[in-house]
């Protein structure tokens, strides 16, 4: 791998570049990666069209493999929706998917597990992925009655689906050249030995790396503007969507990566 450049971005998207070449191989497979969603049903409907369109130029016979960086839920209007399209794209087949847990679903099934430790979630988005399934927030996130009425109000609402498919979300995808996590990696710590708080919440001492990493890290969680973070030795692909109105994406072939855009 070639020693990191600066990362290439910019609000306006006529001033970065959409095209890479790179060393980095994925064996001969289309692959594409999604950032952060946060309940952004609009958007990953819009980037789920270009995805398609796109693969149905350049398959030629290759099932595409379609990577999730984590944070589905929360900020968003809605997550219910979202999660909804998830289990039904796993269901259908036509793309191999490949879901990566966020931080904030570790923190919905925290909630759902003991909803007094896990209150924290309600005030970083959860109370919007609640109201995505028609339940309440509590009127006080201290009241521990409240707290246990809200988490009973959803497990009611919820679709059986939703929670399998929560719980069955991976920590990290490796294809060829590269490895495809929510937050990013622990420098330094062998992929094989990251720790699952780092591959879910890192952002000092990762985003800062200059030096390679085992693979070419793919990832979200960690956003400035509406446009994604190009490094020789990572990619971040979180640009807020659920403010910015931008969600991102890469379709990455072996020696190239090229930037997907959803806009409303």
């Amino acid at each position: 791998m070639q020693a990191p450049s600066p990362p290439e971005t910019a609000a306006n998207e006529a001033d970065w570049p959409r095209f890479h070449k790179t060393p980095a191989k994925v064996g001969g497979a289309l692959v594409y990666a999604v950032g952060d969603i946060h309940g952004r049903y609009d958007l990953l409907r819009g980037m789920l069209n270009l995805i398609v369109a796109d693969a149905m130029n350049r398959a030629s016979g290759r099932r595409p493999v379609l990577v999730l960086c984590g944070d589905y839920v929360d900020r968003g209007p809605d997550s219910a929706r979202v999660l909804t399209a998830l289990d039904w794209i796993r269901r259908d087949k036509r793309l191999d998917l490949r879901l990566i847990k966020g931080n904030h679903e570790g923190a919905f099934l925290a909630f759902l597990k003991d909803p007094q430790e896990g209150a924290p979630w309600l005030r970083f988005g959860g109370d919007e992925t609640l109201r995505s399934y028609g339940v309440a927030p509590p009127a006080d996130f201290d009241d521990a009655a409240e707290l246990v009425r809200a988490r009973d109000d959803l497990l009611e609402r919820m679709p059986a689906a939703h929670l399998r498919l929560l719980r069955e979300l991976e920590l990290m995808v490796v294809i060829g050249d590269y490895a495809f996590v929510h937050a990013g990696v622990r420098p330094g710590v062998p992929l094989s030995r990251q720790k699952a708080e780092d591959l879910l919440w890192i952002r000092g001492g990762f985003l800062e790396q200059t030096k390679p990493f085992e693979k070419r890290i793919v990832h979200g969680h960690s956003w400035i503007e509406a446009a994604p973070e190009i490094y020789d030795n990572r990619i971040g692909l979180d640009t807020g969507a659920f403010a910015t109105g931008v969600l991102t994406g890469i379709r990455i072939e072996d020696n190239e990566v090229e930037v997907l855009q959803a806009r409303p």
